[in-house]
């Protein structure tokens, strides 16, 4: 049954933000501690409407399995579609397989290829996306919907800004990409100047996990492996 809303008054909005704080200090320390413990890892975003019978699902699982043989773990948003197949390459390829819940009226239930001790729950998205981004070596996006290109662009702000050090960010499926990045270079570049040229060097465009594994493997060569701030 629908709970009867009610105007909050000022007294109370402000009462439950000062107890909220406490909610949200829980929700960092309690990633920090478990996510600092993981290895690195590469996170890969998409929808969560994609089934399994649909390509993206299987090349999300090809994708996870190559990224484990490279020698790093898998981090999703723990939800089905896109972010079940990454998990589930990652456990078919024994490697670390770790899962960033985030409770929703809809859509949001953890997927069974979590590692049992690898699954967080967040109630907050802004928390769920520090995490994501602190303890990534890299970020692969799959095709997705408003949720991913969230996270793909506040990761090209948060580098172009320089408040985090660059790590790879790989979208694949020149199908689904190629408008966006059209776009963004002849919109966001050539016709309005709102980014330098270089911003477009921070994205790279695949189709095939063996794609993925090389822009990782040649990144690392010449960067460390460190959380990112």
């Amino acid at each position: 049954m629908r709970k009867e809303l009610h105007h909050k008054g000022w007294n109370e909005i402000k009462t439950n933000d000062s107890w909220a704080i406490f909610k949200i200090m829980g929700e960092f320390v309690n990633g920090f501690e478990k996510m600092s413990q993981i290895g690195p890892c590469v996170s890969i975003f998409g929808s969560a409407r994609t089934k399994p019978d649909q390509k993206y699902y299987q090349l999300t699982v090809d994708v996870a399995e190559k990224i484990v043989e490279a020698g790093y773990g898998v981090i999703t948003g723990g939800g089905p579609g896109i972010m079940e197949a990454g998990n589930k390459g990652a456990h078919l390829a024994g490697g670390t397989s770790v899962g960033l819940n985030i409770e929703l009226p809809f859509e949001q239930h953890d997927n069974p290829y979590i590692d049992h001790n690898k699954s967080l729950d967040f109630d907050y998205f802004f928390v769920r996306k520090v995490m994501f981004v602190k303890y990534s070596q890299g970020f692969v996006v799959m095709p997705g919907g408003f949720g991913t290109l969230d996270e793909f662009f506040e990761a090209l702000t948060l580098i172009q800004t320089h408040k985090i050090g660059t790590f790879p960010i790989i979208l694949v499926g020149t199908e689904f990409w190629e408008g966006l990045l059209d776009w963004i270079k002849n919109t966001l570049l050539d016709t309005f100047g709102n980014i330098s040229p270089k911003d477009m060097d921070l994205i790279h465009l695949v189709d095939t996990p063996e794609e993925v594994t090389e822009i990782l493997d040649a990144f690392y060569k010449e960067s460390q492996l460190s959380p990112n701030f």
